[in-house]
């Protein structure tokens, strides 16, 4: 676990500084790296439809992997970190958003809502996966925990998922939207409406399915995932607001997922989690580096892709007892304390 005493939290912001800047020839050439390669493999899948749908469907699986890291770029685009430029980085966040279907605008403004509350108990609820404690989870009626369960299902998390995500969330604003934000969401819908449109009138639905539909699939699976794991293991920190600390959440509540160098590359090295939410300027093509020079940061709870299997089974926060715990052990905890009451 990383120090974070307070005499030390100033140093680590003060050591990661130099990394947070830019530089546009690797932010090109990571442009370049990812969205060529998508574009050719995508017509490759529709190329070879005609000798096997299976060539097709491994095209759409290769191509789900530069889905995400042109979701890495956008992302980066949102924080301001991928060009020095504020036109840039929303020009390129814009298309890199239409490739991947989110909202620029909409999603900007989430997500740095969720960067200052991550990890807070009491500003849950945008741009976060839904969590309960062991508390509000026992609160609820047998249909509000049952609902629960079913949201915490893999099957559903990680199937389901994506497409509400993509056919749902992601086409809505929240009611607090501004109006650059609305009408940005509309554009992003409206583009790929006209691009889809299109694809399916040329090649038909069927195939339009099977290399758009099973790449955003596959990708927004494996998104899930990552954002998943990244907050949730057994040594995640999470705290109420009165005694919430920023970097303590950064460096605590966000984990260093592991991984073999090609999925780290794929993934953008999202998986130094830890470093991107102690200072989000750090494009991810530095957050390896900022890892690897600052030790405090090599503290950080690391997580493997065996030892991330494990997390899955964790559906509720004990904020007693600082940990997540299983829905048998809620039931065993709940029957604990009705005994108690009882006697």
């Amino acid at each position: 676990m990383v120090s974070t005493h307070a005499d030390k939290t100033k140093q680590l912001r003060k050591d990661v500084a130099p990394f947070a800047k830019s530089e546009t020839r690797l932010s090109i050439q990571q442009i370049l790296n990812t969205l060529v390669p998508l574009v050719l493999i995508w017509g490759a899948g529709y190329v070879l439809l005609q000798y096997s749908p299976w060539y097709t469907a491994l095209c759409s699986i290769l191509a789900s992997g530069f889905v995400i890291r042109a979701f890495i770029i956008f992302h980066d685009c949102t924080h301001g970190s991928f060009f020095k430029s504020k036109k840039a980085n929303a020009i390129i966040g814009n298309i890199t958003g239409i490739v991947t279907s989110f909202p620029y605008e909409k999603w900007k403004r989430e997500h740095t809502i969720h960067h200052a509350t991550s990890s807070n108990l009491d500003k849950r609820g945008i741009g976060d996966i839904d969590m309960l404690t062991v508390d509000e989870y026992l609160e609820k009626s047998k249909l509000g925990r049952l609902g629960y369960r079913l949201y915490r299902n893999p099957i559903v998390m990680f199937g389901l998922g994506p497409l509400f995500m993509v056919l749902i969330l992601n086409r809505f604003n929240r009611k607090d939207a501004k109006r650059k934000e609305r009408l940005n969401t509309y554009f992003n819908n409206i583009a790929l409406l006209v691009i889809c449109t299109t694809l399916i009138l040329i090649f038909g639905w069927s195939t339009f399915l099977l290399v758009h539909g099973l790449t955003l699939f596959v990708a927004g699976s494996l998104g899930i995932w990552l954002f998943y794991i990244q907050h949730t293991y057994e040594d995640s920190y999470f705290e109420v607001d009165s005694e919430w600390d920023y970097v303590k959440a950064a460096v605590e509540g966000s984990s260093y997922y592991k991984l073999p160098k090609v999925l780290q590359w794929i993934t953008g090295n999202i998986g130094f989690h830890h470093v991107h939410h102690l200072s989000p300027r750090v494009p991810n093509y530095k957050l390896e580096d900022a890892h690897e020079s600052i030790k405090p940061l090599q503290q950080a709870t690391t997580i493997t892709l065996k030892t991330s299997l494990e997390s899955i089974r964790y559906k509720l926060y004990d904020a007693d007892n600082y940990r997540f715990i299983t829905f048998r052990e809620a039931a065993e905890l709940e029957a604990t304390r009705n005994q108690t009451v009882a006697n």
